[in-house]
């Protein structure tokens, strides 16, 4: 009888490659100073999302091609289940006005931000839902992509409101030309130029614990009109890079999700990625100040 002895040998190499400390993507130079030149600013996108296949002007990940989608296979049909009963469906909270809208639990609250931001409708700051105040709501709830836009004075709502309601424009020392500010405690971004109010707060989301966005001075030293993150594998549409591998560009998450955050970027709603794309150029200053709460 012969003996045959067979030895497997298994043998794993992981290498991971980082750039910069929590950066989004590449970082050209982590300084903030020079850096590639500036991108022409192309067709605006019409979908939305961090994912797709480049187009002609748009740096492709090395050697690699963006995965296809797979295919969803066939399920067989489903048998018939016993029907249960049904359980009344929950009611929201407060009456719903004649517009359907149903009031929150931050009606008041949510009317007193929106009379002082303006531009939204008439409100009647009383705590009650009516009609007018119910357009005012959807309206700002369908501008900051707050989801569902019902007219409900909900947490979200609230939030982003009272955010936006106490915004210092005038904190942000801007001096000539165009500048980008970003209030990382508010979690709240505008742009400057001359000192004027250019473009009004809006919502941002910067780093989470672990990876927190540095206040500071900088200025934008590459720009891509859809740039390939290295260490996270997705990609950033509307990218302008300022630091340390982290820059503006749209959110790839719903934006309004809190324990998510960021790896250090500035992220914006698409409409805003776009202006503050269309508004930038290599050179444009950036003022960050404040520091986002928990980090």
């Amino acid at each position: 009888m012969k003996h045959v002895r067979i030895t497997t040998r298994f043998v794993a190499l992981a290498v991971v490659t980082l750039v910069g400390a929590g950066a989004c993507a590449f970082d050209p130079q982590a300084d903030g100073g020079g850096g590639g030149g500036p991108v022409a600013a192309g067709a605006v996108e019409g979908a939305t999302g961090a994912s797709g296949t480049p187009g002609p002007d748009q740096r492709a990940k090395p050697g690699t091609t963006p995965p296809k989608p797979k295919a969803t296979p066939t399920r067989s049909t489903p048998k018939p289940s016993t029907p249960k009963p049904t359980r009344p469906a929950a009611k929201p909270t407060g009456s719903p006005s004649a517009a359907g809208c149903p009031q929150g639990e931050h009606q008041r609250e949510v009317e007193t931000h929106l009379a002082r931001l303006g531009g939204f409708g008439p409100v009647t700051v009383d705590g009650r839902q009516s009609a007018a105040d119910c357009a005012a709501i959807k309206k700002f709830q369908k501008r900051y992509d707050i989801r569902p836009a019902h007219g409900r004075a909900g947490p979200t709502t609230h939030d982003v409101a009272k955010r936006l309601a106490a915004t210092d424009t005038a904190s942000c020392r801007a001096g000539s030309g165009t500048t980008f500010c970003i209030d990382l405690t508010r979690q709240t971004t505008w742009v400057m130029r001359s000192g004027k109010v250019l473009v009004k707060p809006t919502v941002t989301r910067t780093g989470m614990p672990g990876y927190r966005t540095p206040a500071g001075t900088f200025k934008i030293n590459y720009r891509n009109i859809k740039e390939w993150s290295d260490p996270y594998e997705v990609w950033l549409p509307y990218w302008q890079h300022f630091t340390q591998g982290m820059g503006f560009h749209q959110t790839t998450t719903y934006l309004h999700d809190k324990s998510i955050g960021s790896h250090g970027c500035v992220n914006l709603l698409r409409g805003d990625a776009v202006r503050y794309w269309e508004l930038g150029k290599v050179g444009s200053k950036v003022v960050l100040i404040g520091r986002r709460p928990g980090t």
